[in-house]
């Protein structure tokens, strides 16, 4: 439990001293220094009323180690926002079902990221996408289908739908996987993913495309994470150009070095006549 460390940090970045913190709370001064110093235990109530005169929630009072976030996390928090910096928060997301009662596939064209990002959580938004189902995909998961943009990510070219899995806990993020990933900002992005909220409070984004540099985005600018399933194109994806050049390579050392034999056998038989 971070309580003690927390209520300091959180007093001393507010320029509060103990007394007026002790007072507004109703307790004592040496009341406060004990909590501080973590010599005396808070009574349940107690907890409650530091949170609330904190504006932070309870559990990342007592829970989170606030003096090893991020400034721009911690800010927010106190702000009132309440910020998921585990990336293990339980969501709430809004889908729609068929007639059936199973949960559709919406789909979420390119020119509907902006809108996206914003009604994202809204029923009545994600009501008006297009849906469809797919019989081969677990009835159990939420899945999603996002309309691609750019050639960040070969072999999966611009225009495709990428069908994804929604991730409710962030720390299952696998390292190097493809995943679409919803934010405040760049709106939704199709890329591999590295973990590091353990280290940084945050996710690597890397595209398969190496013209485009990585990048790292903190938790509190991501909306939903949704992992890549399959994907659906008109276009066949390119050929695996080094690959084909290898292998026409290799054709064309076998060719040579045939040549080379056929001609010192020509030439051996020649210096035999000779002799």
């Amino acid at each position: 439990m971070y309580f003690s460390d927390n209520i300091r940090l959180l007093r001393k970045r507010r320029k509060r001293s103990q007394d007026d913190v002790a007072t507004t709370l109703g307790i004592k001064r040496t009341t406060l220094c004990s909590y501080e110093n973590g010599s005396t235990e808070p009574s349940m109530d107690t907890l409650i009323r530091f949170a609330e005169y904190f504006k932070i929630t309870l559990d990342k009072l007592i829970r989170v180690e606030l003096g090893k976030i991020s400034e721009s996390l911690l800010s927010e928090i106190e702000r009132g926002h309440d910020i998921d910096i585990t990336g293990n928060r339980i969501r709430v997301l809004a889908t729609t079902v068929n007639q059936d009662n199973e949960e559709n596939i919406e789909l979420v064209p390119i020119k509907a990221k902006a809108g996206y990002t914003a009604g994202f959580a809204d029923p009545s938004y994600i009501k008006v996408l297009q849906a469809f189902s797919l019989p081969f995909l677990d009835r159990n998961r939420k899945y999603r289908s996002f309309e691609i943009s750019g050639d960040s990510m070969p072999p999966v070219p611009h225009g495709s739908w990428v069908v994804a899995e929604y991730v409710e806990n962030w720390n299952h993020i696998k390292d190097g996987y493809p995943y679409i990933i919803v934010t405040k900002d760049e709106g939704i992005v199709f890329k591999s993913v590295y973990n590091k909220i353990g280290e940084r409070k945050s996710l690597m984004l890397v595209s398969t495309n190496p013209e485009y540099q990585p990048y790292e985005i903190d938790l509190s600018e991501i909306l939903e994470v949704w992992k890549f399933n399959t994907y659906m194109s008109r276009e066949l994806p390119e050929p695996n150009i080094s690959k084909d050049r290898i292998s026409n390579t290799l054709k064309e050392l076998r060719m040579e070095i045939a040549e080379i034999k056929t001609e010192l056998k020509r030439q051996n038989g020649i210096q035999m006549k000779i002799f």
